[in-house]
C-alpha cells in the first residue's frame, strides 16, 4: 500500500502527480537527493530527484534558495545534451520547497571504486584523466566552473562505464560578469555553495573561483585515485602548503611534476586549461577515449558491429569552434608529432605512451620514491573471477598485475589496462579486447584466438608464439612488439601499424588480412 506523505517532513510522496519517491539518496543541510520512478510513463523509468528544503522559510533564505535552484536547472539545460553529464528532465516549485528532476546515472562512484578494488597506476590515473578532461573543457567553454569535483561526485555508468560527472550545485555560470550585482548577496548564496575542503583550492575558498580551480579538483582527484587517500588523511608541507603523497606512489617524474602543477596553491602557477594537460601527458594512446566521450550523442548511439560509431577519425564533423572539434585537432596535432619522431628515430620505441605501475621510461630518473605500502615486482594475485568481478565493478586498472595462465575466454574486458603485466598461457580466446593496454606486457604463448583486439596498444610486448588466429587486430599498435612466432593465420590486421620485418617473424597464410586490406600479401 503506497503513502503520499512524509511521515518526517510531511512532503508529498507522488510529486507533480507523477514522481513517486522510492528513497532517500543523501541529506545535507540545504536541502535531500532521493531516488524516484514516473509513474507517468510506461515501465516507470527510475529519476533523481534533489529537493532544496531551507532550514529556515524567511525571505532572504528562501530567495537564496531560489538562485541556487535556478543557477542548477539553469546549468544543466545548458550543458545536459553532453552523455557525462546528467540530462535536466524537470524543474518546479511546491510548498516553499525547490525541486529538480535529474536523469539516474546507475553505477559506482570512484570513491567507491577505490574503496573496493584499492589505488590505480599511473596508466590508469592517465586514462581516468583522458576521459575526464575533455568534458572539463566542454564545461568550462560554456562559461562553467563545476566547483565539486571530486571522487563521489564521479560515476562510473554501468550500461557503458563511461565517467559521468554529476552535482552541479556548487557551479558558478557567471564567470563572464565583470561584477555583480550585490556583493553581499553574492556571499551569502557561494557561502551554501563553496565546494569541498581538500579538493577547492586557496582561491576558491576566498571566493573567487576561476577556471583553473577545477583543474585543482581534479589534480586532488588524480592523488586519491593513486593513494586511495583522501585529502585530510594526507600531511601538508608546513612551508610550503603542498600535499605530501610522492612516499606513498610509484610514478614517473614526468607525471608527477604533471600533479604537482595541477596542484600549485598560486592559479598563476597552475594549468590554466584541460587542454595544457592533455597536450603535455601526450594522451595519444587514449584518443579513442576522447573521441568516444566527445560524439554528439545520438538518439540510437549504438552502431552494428559494436565498435565505435567514428572508426575512422575522432568523431563526426561538427562546428570548428566546438569542444570535439578543437581535441580533434590536438589529437590530429599529437599523432603527427609522433609519427615525426618515431620516423626520426629510426623504429626506436615510442616514448610518449604512459608508464605502468614500477616503469621506467626510457630517458626518464630512475631516481623514483617507492611506497611503503608497494611491494615493486609483487602485484596482488588476482584469479579468473577476481579480474571479471572488478571489471563489472568498473575496474579497469590491472597494469603489473600477474595473471599467468588465466581462463578468460569470451569476457570482455575492452578498455582495460594490463600494461606490463604478466599473461604468458593467458586464454582470452574470443575476448573483447579492444581498445585495451598491452604496452609492455608479456603474452607470450597466450592464446588470442578469435579475439577482438582492434585499436588496441602492444607497443614493445612480448607476444612470441602466441596464437592469434582470427583475431580482429584492425588499427592496433603493434609497433616494437615481438611476433617471433606469433599465429596470425586468419587475423584481420587492416591498418594495424606493424612493419614488414615484424610479420616475417611471424605466422601468416593466405586469410590473413594485412594492413592494406588485401588479404595474403602486403
Amino acid at each position: 500500500m503506497h503513502v503520499d506523505t512524509c511521515q518526517a517532513c510531511g512532503s508529498k510522496l507522488l510529486l507533480r502527480d507523477r514522481y513517486r519517491v522510492l528513497r532517500m539518496l543523501g541529506q545535507g543541510g540545504f536541502g535531500a537527493t532521493f531516488l524516484a520512478q514516473n509513474e507517468s510513463l510506461p515501465g516507470h523509468p527510475c529519476c533523481v530527484i534533489k529537493q532544496l528544503r531551507p532550514a529556515t522559510t524567511t525571505s532572504q533564505v528562501l530567495e537564496m534558495a531560489q538562485k541556487l535552484f535556478e543557477r542548477e536547472a539553469r546549468t544543466l539545460g545548458k550543458i545536459g545534451n553532453h552523455p557525462q553529464v546528467p540530462q535536466l528532465l524537470d524543474y518546479f516549485q511546491d510548498n516553499q520547497q525547490f525541486y529538480l528532476v535529474q536523469e539516474y546515472i546507475s553505477g559506482l562512484t570512484l570513491q567507491q571504486e577505490i574503496k573496493e578494488s584499492g589505488p590505480q597506476s599511473e596508466a590508469g590515473v592517465k586514462q581516468f584523466l583522458s576521459e575526464l578532461l575533455p568534458l572539463i573543457k566542454y564545461i568550462h567553454s560554456h562559461e562553467v566552473i563545476h566547483r565539486d569535483i571530486k571522487p563521489a561526485n564521479l560515476i562510473r555508468r554501468e550500461q557503458d562505464r563511461k565517467l559521468v560527472l554529476i552535482d552541479f550545485g556548487a557551479v558558478k555560470d557567471e564567470v563572464s560578469q565583470a561584477s555583480v550585482t550585490s556583493t553581499s548577496d553574492q556571499t551569502a548564496l557561494t557561502n551554501f555553495a563553496i565546494g569541498t575542503p581538500g579538493f577547492a583550492p586557496p582561491e576558491q575558498m576566498a571566493l573567487r573561483p576561476v577556471y583553473a580551480s577545477d583543474i585543482y579538483a581534479v589534480g586532488v582527484t588524480c592523488i586519491y585515485l593513486l593513494t586511495g587517500k583522501s585529502p585530510k588523511d594526507l600531511d601538508y608541507n608546513p612551508s610550503t602548503g603542498e600535499m605530501v603523497w610522492r612516499k606513498y606512489v610509484h610514478v614517473s617524474d614526468h607525471f608527477a611534476d604533471v600533479l604537482k602543477k595541477m596542484l600549485e596553491a598560486s592559479v598563476k602557477h597552475r594549468y590554466q586549461s584541460a587542454d595544457e594537460i592533455m597536450k603535455v601527458l601526450d594522451l595519444e594512446p587514449y584518443l579513442d577515449s576522447l573521441k568516444k566521450n566527445l560524439v554528439t550523442p545520438l538518439k540510437n548511439s549504438s552502431s552494428t558491429n559494436g565498435n565505435s560509431l567514428y572508426p575512422d577519425d575522432l568523431g563526426p564533423p561538427s562546428n570548428p569552434s566546438s569542444p570535439s572539434s578543437a581535441t580533434k585537432k590536438l589529437a590530429e596535432r599529437i599523432r603527427k608529432q609522433r609519427e615525426r619522431r618515431e620516423r626520426s628515430s629510426s623504429g626506436s620505441p615510442s616514448m610518449g605512451m604512459p608508464s605502468g605501475r614500477g616503469l621506467i621510461s626510457p630517458g626518464i630518473s630512475t631516481n623514483l620514491p617507492v611506497s611503503q605500502n608497494f611491494t615493486v615486482g609483487k602485484p596482488k594475485k588476482l584469479d579468473a573471477n577476481g579480474v571479471v568481478t572488478s571489471y563489472m565493478k568498473g575496474r579497469r586498472d590491472f597494469a603489473s598485475q600477474d595473471l599467468i595462465g588465466l581462463e578468460l575466454p569470451k569476457v570482455d574486458l575492452s578498455e582495460g589496462i594490463f600494461h606490463q603485466s604478466k599473461l604468458a598461457r593467458t586464454n582470452f580466446q574470443g575476448a573483447d579486447l579492444s581498445h585495451a593496454d598491452f604496452g609492455k606486457a608479456s603474452l607470450n604463448r597466450a592464446n588470442l584466438r578469435d579475439a577482438n583486439l582492434g585499436r588496441a596498444y602492444f607497443s614493445n610486448a612480448d607476444l612470441e608464439a602466441a596464437d592469434l588466429r582470427g583475431a580482429d587486430l584492425s588499427y592496433a599498435y603493434l609497433n616494437n612488439a615481438n611476433l617471433k612466432g606469433a599465429n596470425l593465420c586468419g587475423a584481420n590486421l587492416y591498418n594495424a601499424k606493424i612493419t614488414k620485418e615484424q610479420l616475417a617473424l611471424a605466422k601468416t597464410n593466405w586469410a590473413t588480412i594485412f594492413p592494406n586490406g588485401k588479404r595474403g600479401a602486403w
